[in-house]
């Protein structure tokens, strides 16, 4: 791609933005910059759009907007009647998502597409749940998750509610990129809510999405009995969730909730962070002095969208620790089972999901409750896709999922990731040890003496540009062409490669049952694995490390030789 003519052809096409012209005459004589910002278009994928803001082919802004959403109105209109179904609309804190959300709705209207466009910020279970209420033929989150206050990004969900699978984003993308900038002219407001165009999603879906949450708690009663008396710290992080989350916390009896009052306005710049991601254990910085200065026992933290949900408890020592996503999730995981076992509530044929590159442990402990466990590829997509799976055919019945990235789901209601519902599960979890006179942290020593002790660490290393994307196509493809017998001193026993969907043990090779995806997993000896794959989202190639041992102490040492070994078989 001509990058200088791609740059002077937005000149020209759009000399009447004052904005968008001021900013690309800035870097008229900056080259390199002109590159990253022309070189590619903005890629659509499974997870949509995702960069940076600003003017350019490869950038988030309202003319990359306009033009993704026509695409995806064309797609709709291939199919009878699915436009009359329209399409659902949700947006987060993030600079520009309201403006952006807003230019979605008309460009839909503009080409014959009802729009239902949320009245205010949401969580994307939000979302979800309103696609599947509505009967949406999809839907649009307006969100860039976790990422740096400078990205945005443009889900898109299909009808089912979870977010579009390879086959169908391809065939958007397609589209997308036939349709002239200029064939995307929004229409205006007050007419797209005069021809029905445009409707306003408000309260009664916020009500039904409560008692749905409400629903999946598995001992209510407890919650009500011990919910007073659990104190809780909360971070929305500048985002989406601080409305719904203290919302239904206080619906379900969980009265003393105490929130970092320097985070709890939304504010796209967030200030008080250097990334709103509740992985990072330095976005607790605020909530650890409030916790203990109100003498609480657990700290929440919900992202932008509030789809992922971080915590901390206090360790043996009374010292607040931020848990892993993994241990999050198996604390969940161990309590849902726990706890609908002793009730009889426990399906026959239940299943829990988790993402491939989550820890081994929640494997354990479902064979232990003779619960099946399904390992999907990244993106919380694919574990929408087993829900609906499950559903269809009725072999087995979805009680949990998640990811290691800090995304959980207990209901079939809601098909992403679903910080509100994550906060009632683990505030739970908190109050039947405490009626049990234990912490979160003790039980989760308990699951490590029961079924072994993991220790997983996720490395990424970032490598941003058309440079760095190159150099991500080739460090991958130089490690699909060829398996090494050992890394480090981990013997490799065998290979899962993805992108070829094939396993290789011992030189036979058999077939994966899973869509195509750069991904390559490697099984060791000892039961340790590690994994790697680029980032979906972000210009980064991502390393999952995980190793197990008789004791924390030696499982933790495996891990910190097995990454050594990998970044150096990356490099």
């Amino acid at each position: 791609m001509n990058t200088m003519k791609q740059y002077q052809k937005w000149l020209k096409l759009f000399k009447d933005d004052k904005e968008l012209v001021k900013e690309l005459e800035a870097i008229k004589d900056d080259p390199k910059e002109i590159e990253d910002r022309f070189y590619r278009e903005l890629a659509f994928g499974t997870a949509g759009m995702r960069g940076v803001m600003g003017y350019g082919l490869n950038r988030m802004n309202a003319y990359n907007v306009r033009r993704a959403t026509a695409g995806l109105a064309e797609y709709l209109k291939m199919t009878p009647g699915e436009k009359e179904r329209g399409v659902a609309i949700g947006y987060d804190s993030r600079n520009n998502s309201k403006e952006y959300a807003l230019e979605t709705a008309l460009m839909l209207a503009a080409r014959g597409v009802k729009a239902y466009l949320y009245d205010d910020l949401r969580p994307v279970a939000l979302l979800s749940f309103a696609v599947r209420r509505l009967n949406t033929a999809a839907g649009i989150v307006i969100t860039a998750s976790h990422n740096p206050p400078e990205y945005n990004g443009y889900k898109v969900y299909g009808d089912d509610g979870a977010q579009v699978g390879p086959e169908a984003a391809a065939m958007i993308t397609e589209i997308i990129y036939a349709t002239p900038y200029e064939d995307c002219i929004p229409m205006d407001e007050e007419t797209a809510i005069k021809e029905g165009l445009l409707e306003y999603i408000g309260k009664e879906i916020d009500d039904a999405y409560d008692e749905m949450v409400l629903a999946l708690a598995v001992q209510p009663e407890l919650l009500k009995k011990e919910g007073k008396n659990l104190r809780i710290v909360y971070t929305p992080l500048h985002g989406s969730g601080n409305v719904p989350v203290r919302r239904v916390l206080k619906k379900a009896g969980l009265e003393n909730v105490t929130v970092v009052k320097e985070q709890e306005a939304p504010d796209g710049d967030f200030p008080t962070v250097s990334a709103p991601n509740p992985e990072n254990p330095d976005a607790f910085e605020l909530a650890i002095p409030l916790a203990e200065k109100v003498g609480a026992t657990v700290i929440f933290g919900t992202d932008p969208d509030c789809d992922r949900l971080g915590v901390c408890v206090k360790d043996s020592e009374g010292v607040f620790r931020a848990l892993t996503g993994n241990q999050i999730g198996c604390l969940m995981l161990y309590h849902i089972l726990t706890a609908k076992k002793k009730s009889g509530t426990l399906p026959e044929n239940a299943a829990v999901c988790k993402s491939l590159v989550s820890t081994e442990l929640a494997t354990t402990i479902c064979k232990d409750f003779g619960v099946a466990m399904y390992d999907t590829l990244t993106g919380f997509k694919f574990i929408g896709e087993k829900i609906q799976q499950f559903e269809d055919t009725g072999e087995h019945t979805y009680v949990f999922g998640f990811e290691e990235s800090y995304g959980y789901l207990s209901g079939a209601d809601v098909r992403d990731k679903d910080g509100v519902n994550a906060s009632l599960l683990i505030a739970e979890a908190a109050c039947v040890c405490m009626h049990e006179g234990i912490t979160l942290y003790d039980r989760l020593q308990e699951i490590y003496d029961k079924y072994g002790y993991w220790a997983e660490n996720v490395h990424s290393s970032t490598l941003p540009g058309k440079d760095g994307l190159e150099k991500m196509a080739s460090i991958m493809g130089k490690l699909h062409e060829s398996a090494p017998e050992k890394i480090g001193d981990f013997k490799v026993m065998a290979v899962r490669d993805y992108l070829k969907s094939e396993r290789t043990e011992g030189g036979k090779v058999e077939p994966l049952d899973y869509v195509k995806s750069d991904v390559l997993y490697y099984e060791l000896e000892g039961g340790h694995w590690l994994c790697i794959r680029p980032s979906g989202t972000e210009p980064k190639i991502k390393l999952y490390v995980n190793t197990q041992a008789p004791t924390m102490e030696e499982a933790e040492e495996l891990n910190r030789k097995l990454l050594d070994s990998a970044l150096e078989m990356v490099r």
